[in-house]
């Protein structure tokens, strides 16, 4: 937690306030100097970059609408006298200076260049965040604001942020697993409260070694829920930089979602699906991998449930380069990826947090420890925390309010006991993914790459060989030789052996094998070609089956027997 003392600063203070927010802290001077490019516009100005220039601290400001709010920390009570270094064109401006319930009016000179004026007293009655809120009544025409500055008995106490990026700190909980878990799934479930789902939030809730996945608001009219995996390699920048060797491929997405590239924090495959998601709803998510440590290989499948249907959506499927791994380093955080309303409180609760190993076993996990980023750990913001609500953690960050967590703090929640219930065959993309599939059937049909003898419930089929005994029957256990192989590519991703033929019961396999293999007789070779809906449709099935896809078998029937 962050500790501020009341009493005087001495010079050994200097080597130890490392909560402090980039102190600006001499202790032989007597001004402090706020630039302006650490303000906030409140209401945010659309094309910020035409109105704070970060190179020079000016603000172009010219709206009498727009308050322009500075805010500081105050470790003693006090006065304080603050000048304004600014510039009015044409004429005069007139400005009121807010502080607590005080209003102070004052103008702003014209003038060919910036210079201080006005020798304003406020009065700090308390310790903690501090906010002076300029609000222009008269502007001729644009008022150039360069910094205020401060002066007085209290300003060696004061602290604030010198650094040109106002976001406020990214704050992570870190979920601790035990390094022997072989985790294949990761379920997480997060709740935005109302007055929290503010521009520019990105509440991040199965994140782990490898990517991120969760739910941002983009814009006042736009919000998604995103899903990226990061490319091996150095290259943090530019994606056409990364050897196709280190390059994340994307596998599969659900039906209207966008994939493509992201750059400048890493690189990697991204994925994301426009959906108005709401404050105070519960949402949920899942996170699947199948590793492969033969080839360095991991697919890492990402599901989002949608709760006013009730049913589970694909986001995407990556399949990521010199990995191997199963599911490890969970976390979730809150960030604030634009700056210009970094004045703002982001919050979110992060709930009922499970693992499901290899060995099918579900663990809860009801641990977690808490850290910022870069920004928080230098100290240029100190408005963060976190904890544990009954069953939940919370994250907050910003707000300019008194911190309630610190670098390495554990929480612990109550546990809900109650496993996730996860059916990801009810899918909300099914119809809509069905049609794809058979317009892609009838497109290879029409252009002769796959021949067909005919159809039955949208399986299509070639006889390959006829069979001389009785039609297969669903009620039947096979004994079959068979190879599966995709659609897309011609890749073989299963088939029995030599003199090895396979026996099961068909009733038991997936609707495609079902459905088509009652057109073959005993004796006879078929070849199916399936819709994803009739085989594992969004499912992660294996390495070599990615969601969605059309699967076509060439089955040759040895054997049926009835059942009794």
């Amino acid at each position: 937690m962050f500790v501020c003392t009341k009493r005087s600063i001495m010079l050994r203070t200097l080597f130890v306030i490392v909560c402090s927010f980039n102190v600006y802290t001499l202790f032989a001077q007597n001004k402090i100097v706020i630039p302006a490019y650490t303000a906030y516009a409140v209401p945010e100005e659309i094309n910020e970059s035409k109105f704070i220039s970060q190179q020079s601290s000016v603000i172009n400001w010219s709206n009498t609408n727009t308050q322009i709010e500075f805010y500081f920390f105050a470790k003693d009570t006090g006065n304080l006298v603050m000048n304004i270094k600014a510039a009015s064109t044409i004429k005069p401006a007139a400005v009121n200076v807010l502080f607590n319930d005080a209003v102070v009016k004052t103008n702003i000179s014209i003038a060919t260049h910036l210079a201080l004026s006005n020798n304003i007293v406020l009065h700090v009655s308390t310790f903690g965040f501090q906010k002076i809120s300029l609000a222009a009544t008269k502007i001729p025409k644009l008022i150039q604001l360069q910094s205020i500055e401060l002066s007085g008995t209290i300003v060696n106490t004061i602290e604030y942020n010198k650094k040109q990026r106002r976001n406020a700190a990214s704050v992570h909980l870190s979920y601790p697993i035990n390094d022997s878990l072989k985790v294949l799934q990761f379920y997480n479930e997060v709740r935005v409260p109302k007055g929290a789902d503010i521009p520019y939030s990105y509440y991040e809730t199965c994140g782990f070694a490898r990517g991120y996945f969760g739910i941002q608001v983009n814009s006042n009219k736009e919000r998604r829920v995103i899903f990226s995996v990061w490319d091996a390699g150095a290259e943090a920048v530019t994606r056409t930089k990364v050897a196709d060797t280190n390059r994340v491929k994307l596998l599969a997405k659900g039906i209207d979602v966008v994939a493509e590239d992201f750059g400048n924090e890493g690189t990697g495959g991204h994925s994301h699906w426009v959906y108005n998601w709401k404050a105070d709803s519960v949402y949920k998510f899942l996170v699947n991998v199948i590793p492969d440590s033969a080839t360095r290989t991991s697919i890492y499948t990402a599901y989002f449930f949608i709760p006013e249907k009730k049913m589970w959506k694909l986001i995407a499927s990556f399949k990521a380069p010199k990995d191997g791994n199963y599911l490890n380093h969970l976390y979730s955080f809150n960030e604030d990826f634009i700056g210009k309303n970094g004045q703002l409180q982001r919050k979110a609760y992060f709930g009922n947090q499970w693992i499901q190993t290899k060995k099918g076993e579900w663990i809860e996990l009801t641990e977690s420890k808490f850290s910022t980023d870069a920004t928080g750990k230098a100290g240029d913001r100190i408005d963060f925390g976190g904890g544990a609500d009954n069953n939940v953690f919370y994250l907050w960050n910003g707000g300019f309010k008194t911190a309630t967590a610190k670098q390495g703090d554990v929480f612990k929640r109550i546990a809900n006991k109650q496993k996730p219930n996860v059916d990801i065959t009810k899918n909300i993309d099914s119809a809509a993914q069905h049609a794809v599939d058979i317009n892609t059937i009838e497109k290879a049909v029409a252009n002769k790459k796959i021949d067909t003898t005919g159809s039955v419930n949208s399986i299509y089929y070639k006889i390959l060989k006829e069979g001389t005994g009785e039609f297969v029957k669903v009620t039947d256990t096979l004994t079959v030789y068979y190879k599966g192989s995709l659609l897309s590519d011609g890749s073989v991703f299963d088939s029995t052996k030599e003199n090895k033929p396979a026996t099961f019961p068909l009733k038991r396999l997936i609707k495609g094998w079902q459905l088509g293999l009652t057109k073959c007789k005993v004796g006879g070779t078929i070849r199916l070609i399936i819709p994803s809906a009739m085989a594992y449709s969004i499912r992660s099935r294996s390495k070599d089956i990615p969601p969605n896809s059309i699967l076509v078998f060439d089955i040759e029937v040895l054997e049926a027997k009835h059942e009794k």
